[in-house]
């Protein structure tokens, strides 16, 4: 494995029950507006600190967490349980719900910690699926919530039907084995050239000082028992994002989907240029700015 570090971040550890779960933050720079506090949920095959603070040089900002970090915001992520920092010794796959689980004892941390009222969410993939689920069940703690790469109930998604082929094999163990090639995967299998070769890898390089086997339960999850949430549940503000070239969340899908949210503070944006892995992309600023003018919106004062 790679030796990456991590700096200029804090680490935390809540509980879920008896499993220590790992948490890092990023506080907002000072003489900066305040303007939220951001929890970002990661996906299926890398844990936290590899998606949302990656360090590549020459690459300004390759972090996530820095950039909303120098624009006023409180950030946060954490390792889902089966990933990176966080205990993996249970008999278990790390599902979907059990992931949702996680966000439940970790934002009642951040709450209490950060005196916020609540937070921004933010998800990709397998994220966006947990950070939906924790929406509809505790949609109080959502100020905003941004899906990316998100899927609703699969139709249309080549990745997923691809996957598929391989479902007794993920369904008959707890991990899987990950290693350099398989992160290229992501990356070649739905537009190859969306990311530079630098940030993949060093992408591969952070997720590998952490893991060398990933959770199958969320591949299982989205394989074979999708819809997992209801959109006339999520009631807070959202913002569906999907990436040009991306494999796993098909237009269709997500368009019915987007229909079916009661909030009418709601968006849909597509993406030009950028496929699954949307922060290591070479069009990444074009999602921070997405995002920042979603978590930046005023309330409205007249709801109809």
């Amino acid at each position: 494995m790679s030796n990456v570090k991590w700096t200029n971040g804090t680490e935390h550890w809540t509980k879920k029950g008896d499993i220590n779960l790992f948490l890092w933050e990023k506080p907002a720079a000072k003489n900066v507006e305040p303007a939220g506090t951001i929890l970002f949920v990661h996906g299926s095959s890398m844990a936290s600190q590899p998606t949302f603070d990656l360090h590549v040089p020459g690459r300004p900002f390759s972090s996530a967490m820095e950039w909303f970090s120098a624009r006023g915001y409180n950030t946060w992520t954490m390792d889902n349980e089966g990933y990176g920092r966080s205990d993996k010794h249970r008999p278990i796959n790390s599902d979907i719900s059990n992931g949702a689980d996680d966000l439940v004892a970790g934002s009642e941390y951040i709450l209490k910690k950060s005196g916020a009222k609540n937070l921004l969410i933010y998800g990709i993939s397998s994220g966006a699926l947990k950070a939906a689920m924790f929406a509809e069940r505790h949609p109080e703690r959502v100020a905003r919530l941004a899906l990316d790469a998100f899927v609703w109930t699969g139709e249309g998604s080549h990745t997923l039907n691809e996957r598929k082929k391989k479902l007794a094999e993920f369904s008959a163990k707890n991990r899987r084995p990950i290693d350099r090639a398989f992160v290229h995967s992501i990356f070649n299998r739905d537009h190859p050239g969306t990311a530079d070769e630098a940030t993949i890898e060093a992408f591969a390089d952070a997720i590998l000082t952490l893991d060398d086997s990933m959770p199958t339960g969320t591949y299982v999850d989205m394989c074979s028992r999708l819809p997992l949430v209801d959109p006339a549940r999520i009631k807070v503000p959202s913002i569906i994002l999907r990436g040009e070239f991306d494999g796993i969340a098909a237009m269709d899908d997500l368009i019915k989907f987007f229909n079916l949210l009661p909030n009418m503070d709601k968006q849909f944006s597509v993406m030009e240029g950028i496929s699954h892995a949307s922060f290591q992309q070479k069009n990444y600023m074009t999602v921070y700015h997405i995002l920042h003018s979603f978590f930046t919106m005023p309330d409205n004062p007249y709801r109809g």
